[in-house]
């Protein structure tokens, strides 16, 4: 990439913001991703990644239904990106960099750093990940000083986020059939136990 090319991105980079309505109408298209995730029996996580007004990847959760705890919505979806810039011959990193992710919930450590290593510029999402966010709510992936590890990049969230965690509390009220089940000691286990234990 030549100077002027690598300056036009970082130009890019820090001035691009889509208008309302683009994010209306894509995050309207991740949160119909979550609901199928969430009719599937997955964590209702959907994404799309938009390039120059075309969808390139989208996806939702499949960990339950591949036993595969890395397909989150966001994998899912970069794997679509690098096959169709692998069957076009172009750069995934060139393509990325002016690529948006929207996504219904922040994502996880996990999907935060692939995000930065394929050198996304912009992270639209709903609501807050407390217990796994790789976008401030447990780590700051975005910002934060990672040698090697791609570009930082922006974040714009709390898009329809009450819609996204109604979802999230639907998913976790249901049994999930993929859950291990529990393992219940017997009575005369945890007496014996009980037992031998000192005297405190």
């Amino acid at each position: 990439m030549g100077t002027e090319n690598v300056e036009n991105s970082i130009v890019f980079r820090e001035n691009f913001q889509p208008c309302a309505e683009d994010i209306q109408r894509w995050m309207a298209s991740a949160f119909d991703m979550a609901k199928e995730a969430l009719e599937n029996g997955e964590v209702p996580v959907g994404c799309l990644m938009v390039y120059n007004n075309e969808i390139l990847g989208k996806g939702r959760n499949e960990v339950n239904e591949t036993k595969n705890a890395t397909r989150h919505a966001e994998m899912v979806a970069v794997d679509q990106v690098l096959e169709w810039c692998h069957c076009r011959g172009l750069n995934p990193r060139t393509v990325c960099e002016r690529t948006v992710l929207y996504v219904t919930v922040e994502p996880c450590i996990m999907c935060a750093g692939a995000l930065r290593l394929i050198n996304i510029p912009l992270v639209v999402y709903g609501c807050k990940n407390d217990r796994f966010g790789g976008c401030g709510s447990v780590l700051d992936i975005p910002t934060a000083e990672l040698p090697l590890t791609g570009s930082s990049f922006k974040c714009i969230s709390g898009f329809r986020a009450e819609e996204a965690v109604e979802m999230l509390k639907t998913f976790y009220k249901q049994e999930n059939p993929n859950a291990p089940k529990p393992k219940m000691r017997k009575e005369c286990d945890t007496l014996h136990v009980l037992q031998g234990a000192p005297v405190i």
